[in-house]
């Protein structure tokens, strides 16, 4: 990480941002995961599958918000004041949190289910303000790196809140998110004011008509459209590749749960390195040169992790983390899951940077709420498809495989429209270099 990146983490126009970010993903994933192990080994311990409805009633509810009030949060940020949004949304946090302190208190379900779904809403609303301010507040260099912190915070914090999860009783976790909202609601009060960029705009309140309009507003600029489109797949990619950790684990790879902890891990600080990488590659300037071939190295990991997992014998059954990276073909693994992840860092930052470089000002937070709904219709699409194909007998490399020539034709049609792609970009060098020869 270049310095010029990391001294805007001291500054009052990112840091601030940048820690209710953090304090909020890390949060989300507190509250989930501490829900999911309070469920499965103390309400429902003696009953394995409520513990898994509730698991995918908890994952829906959470998702459902952005399905509903994207385009309402989009809306709204681009009619106020951000700042003044953003310390609204921080303190509606320390009140949702306490709500998912007393169900793991009164180890209620519904109190929890309740929280979770509160915490849906708070992100649904905080993200389009969390990407729409930072071209306010950052100079126009800065922005790459800046998206990037974000995102690689962003990964880091959703696997910091899971770890947690796991080594603290449920109520010292809902007691720990509480005191962590508040301490984003005093963050929140040192970021500076970003006024609003269409202060007359309308804020529908008919969530279909509004959804249906942020849409179509997105859909004005070509290069906005096409970054919605590739981040949504990237966002509905991990999605499918995170949820299938556990099942790979259990049974392709017959190892303990601590080695889907270790891939997660693994996941998380690739796409981080990834997200910082491509800021520094690019040297602040803003473009998709770089996505098409992120997209095609990505592609090619998932190929190669199907190719692993595919191939792999089990030679230490319950094995731990130590045994696990002593077998044949582990080794593999991890490296083609740290290469998906590292490329689709680098693919995820540079679509951001164009969706807030490339949207009118005064719709910029619709374009980000326009891509919200989009990634989560793609991933309730994409999670329902790989849910059928386990029905079918599709086993996880199976999957994986699937997920990979997917995101192939993705790659491809990815080098062919996405403006300032690397290989119209090398066809143009090319043809410079030509010139001259055939004019002497």
């Amino acid at each position: 990480m270049s310095a010029p990146v990391i001294t805007l983490l001291a500054k009052r126009r990112f840091g601030p941002i940048f820690a209710v970010q953090f304090l909020g993903a890390f949060n989300d994933n507190l509250l989930k995961f501490a829900m999911f192990l309070f469920a499965n080994f103390t309400i429902y311990a003696d009953e394995p599958a409520k513990a898994e409805q509730l698991a995918t009633l908890a994952t829906g509810l959470f998702i459902l918000p952005y399905m509903l009030f994207s385009a309402l949060a989009g809306q709204l940020a681009d009619k106020l004041d951000k700042a003044r949004l953003v310390r609204l949304i921080k303190l509606a946090e320390v009140l949702f949190m306490g709500v998912g302190l007393a169900g793991f208190w009164f180890q209620s379900v519904s109190l929890l289910m309740m929280a979770l779904f509160l915490m849906g809403l708070h992100s649904t609303i905080f993200g389009p303000v969390k990407y729409s301010i930072l071209p306010q507040h950052l100079d126009k260099d800065e922005l790459m790196g800046g998206t990037g912190l974000i995102e690689a915070g962003t990964f880091l914090a959703i696997l910091g809140g899971q770890l947690f999860a796991g080594v603290v009783r449920p109520w010292e976790a809902g007691l720990t998110a509480t005191g962590l909202a508040l301490v984003g609601y005093l963050a929140s009060l040192a970021v500076p004011p970003a006024p609003a960029s269409a202060p007359n705009g309308k804020a529908e309140l008919n969530l279909i008509k509004g959804s249906w309009h942020v849409l179509m507003l997105a859909r004005q600029a070509r290069s906005v459209w096409l970054a919605i489109l590739g981040s949504s797949w990237f966002f509905a990619v991990g999605a499918v590749v995170l949820s299938e950790f556990a099942p790979l684990v259990n049974t392709v790879l017959a190892a303990r749960q601590e080695v889907a902890t270790l891939f997660l891990l693994i996941f998380s600080v690739s796409i981080a390195g990834g997200s910082i990488f491509v800021g520094k590659l690019q040297k602040g300037i803003v473009s998709a040169r770089y996505v098409p071939a992120s997209a095609l190295v990505m592609a090619g990991f998932l190929i190669d992790l199907w190719i692993a997992t595919s191939g792999f014998n089990v030679t230490h059954r319950g094995a731990s983390i130590t045994l696990f990276l002593a077998s044949q073909g582990s080794w593999h693994i991890m490296f083609a899951l740290a290469g998906v992840a590292f490329a689709g860092g680098m693919f995820i930052v540079p679509l951001y940077a164009v969706m807030q470089t490339h949207s009118a000002p005064e719709v910029r937070s619709q374009a980000i709420a326009a891509n919200n709904i989009v990634s989560a219709a793609l991933t309730v699409l994409l999670v329902g498809l790989v849910g059928i194909l386990a029905q079918l007998g599709v086993g996880v490399p199976g999957i994986i495989g699937a997920l990979s020539f997917a995101t192939l034709i993705v790659a491809l049609i990815a080098c062919y429209l996405l403006p300032g792609a690397i290989i119209k970009g090398l066809l143009r060098h090319i043809m410079a270099l030509r010139a001259p020869t055939s004019c002497s």
